[in-house]
This record gives structure tokens, sequence and C-alpha cells, in this order.
């Protein structure tokens, strides 16, 4: 798909959670271009005297014109952006990266497995789902109730199991230790921290169950050209920005 570079502005900053903000942005010119569940955006970090690259995010949702952005405060540069005020005007390259992959059969029962942040990519893929007529289900994990997000927009698209640490919401543990995994599900998509999706991997295999994996190894130029996001494949290493994020397990060397 071709690559734009665009200046948006940010029409609502909505702060989730001390960590999280829901950031919704609109063209400063013109009308989005196609993107895909699971492409990223690249986004220049203005006036941070320590933030030199861009920040990758997952696109989280796409509503009529308007990009939304999940953003986690990990660092000055997702402080920054986070912090921003209405009408900020930011810069970013996107869509990048690839997509999952559809189910060819619209009576087979896919999970969209999340964990913290990791659930971003998964809204718009289980939207898109939904609009083939495929209804999809989720499991969230988070530390506590307080850190899960988006909750009505995904039961919006879907059902929806929870898995928080404390057993403040949902099934207390973690998402790989969920009942709902004793299910029949026909494939697995995933995005979270890395030993999360390794083990939902593991599980995967062992029921024979096709599975697909959001990584999000670190990615500072989007493009190839900084081997920053290396990732060691079957096939050799590879640069996640380019030939991923998204990648079928039996690709990875988990």
């Amino acid at each position: 798909m071709k690559k734009h570079i665009l200046d948006m502005r940010l029409m609502a900053n909505v702060q989730l959670h001390s960590a999280y903000a829901l950031m919704k942005f609109v063209p400063v010119e013109g009308e989005l271009p196609a993107m895909l569940p699971g492409q990223f955006a690249e986004v220049r970090i203005d006036d941070s005297a320590t933030t030199y690259l861009r920040r990758p995010i997952s696109i989280h949702n796409v509503v009529n014109n308007e990009l939304w952005l999940l953003v986690r405060r990990a660092g000055a540069g997702t402080d920054k952006l986070a912090s921003l005020a209405e009408g900020a005007v930011v810069n970013m390259v996107l869509p990048l990266g690839n997509t999952f992959t559809m189910p060819t059969d619209k009576n087979m029962r896919p999970l969209l497995i999340g964990g913290g942040v990791g659930v971003a990519p998964l809204l718009y893929w289980g939207k898109e789902l939904a609009k083939q007529g495929i209804r999809p289900a989720f499991l969230l994990g988070a530390r506590s109730d307080k850190d899960l997000l988006q909750l009505p927009e995904f039961e919006a698209v879907g059902d929806v199991y929870l898995s928080t640490e404390d057993g403040s919401a949902g099934e207390k543990g973690f998402v790989t230790q969920h009942s709902v995994l004793n299910e029949s599900f026909s494939y697995i998509y995933t995005c979270g921290p890395k030993p999360m999706m390794q083990a939902v991997a593991r599980i995967a295999r062992a029921h024979n169950i096709a599975c697909e994996v959001s990584l999000e190894n670190l990615m500072a130029c989007g493009v190839g050209a900084c081997l920053c996001c290396v990732e060691d494949t079957v096939e050799g290493h590879v640069c996640v920005c380019k030939e991923g994020p998204i990648f079928n397990i039996d690709r990875l060397k988990w």
C-alpha cells in the first residue's frame, strides 16, 4: 500500500487512565488513506528534547475520516504525545506494515487475545471480521479492572471475556489461564507483551489452531532502513516493520 506523510490534527484526547490516552485525529487536509487492521503509524514527536525518532503506534480504529490511536505513556516521547492539547498538529507516516489473515469460512470462530495496550489493533480487526459476517470473541487481560481499556467498544463488536491478575474483573490470572481457552476456536490473533504472545502460541500449537501475532519490536523508521526491529524467523532475519508486524507463528522461532 502507498505510504503517506500527513499532518494530522488532534480532535480529542481522552485520558482513559493515568497511563493511557485515546487520541482521535483527522487530516489537516483531505481524506485519510485506506488503512488495514494490524497496520501502524510512525508518529513524529515535536518539542521533546530527548526524542529524536518517530514512535510506532498501532491503528486502533478508523471512524469515517477519523483515526484513533491508543497511546501508552512508556517514556518521554509517548508521554509528550499523550499530553498534547486538542487542536495540536502531529506529523505521521501511514499506513505501515501488513494486516491479519481473514478466515476463509464465515462459520469459523476466531479468538482475539490482547494484553494491556496490545488490545489496540484488535478493535479495528474485530470490526472488520464483523463486517464480513464473522463474530469474534475477545479475551482481554490486564493487571486490574482499571487497566481494561475500551470495553464498551469491544462489547459492541463481539463476545468479550476478561482476565485480571488481581481478580478485580473477569477471571483471576493471566489470559493464558482463562477457561474460555477450553472452548473450540478456529483461529487465534494476539497482541501484547512478548511472553504472553509466546504462551498463546504454545497453546495454539498444542490445540492445532492457526495463530497470528502482532509483534511490538522497536520500530524507529517503519520502512526497514534502521534495522532496529529485526526478528529471527525460520526464513532468516527480517524487519518487523516491513514483513510484519503480523506474523503467523509458523514463521517464528518460538
